[in-house]
């Protein structure tokens, strides 16, 4: 495996946790807002909006597993064009998913 520091490899992990998280809390809400509400004009922009959340959490975290598998194939180092992929979606990883945690929040706040 083409080593990469210790710090990034743990940050990883981290993001990706806390993508999961996100996503079970956007579904969860989703779940309750439909079984409370049902799909209805007021509904519908918030549940549109929590799918996209979901869409583009799940883009992320594959984004992250793939470059993350593809470095840890990578022999005996990787290309300093794939450590960039990796670093540039780290950063956009951790910005998109503050982004998606306050537009949750949002919903939520609206809707309890």
């Amino acid at each position: 495996m083409a080593k990469l520091p210790d710090p990034v490899i743990s940050n990883i992990f981290v993001i990706q946790r806390t993508i999961i998280e996100c996503l079970d809390s956007t579904t969860a809400t989703e779940f309750r807002l439909f079984e409370r509400m049902g799909e209805t004009a007021e509904t519908l922009p918030e549940l549109e909006e929590l799918q996209n959340i979901k869409e583009k959490l799940r883009s992320k975290y594959f984004r992250l597993y793939n470059l993350l598998l593809r470095i840890a194939e990578s022999q005996p180092i990787a290309s300093e064009d794939m450590l960039i992929l990796l670093y540039r979606s780290i950063d956009s990883t951790e910005a998109s998913l503050d982004a998606s945690i306050a537009s949750l929040q949002e919903i939520q706040r609206n809707w309890n």
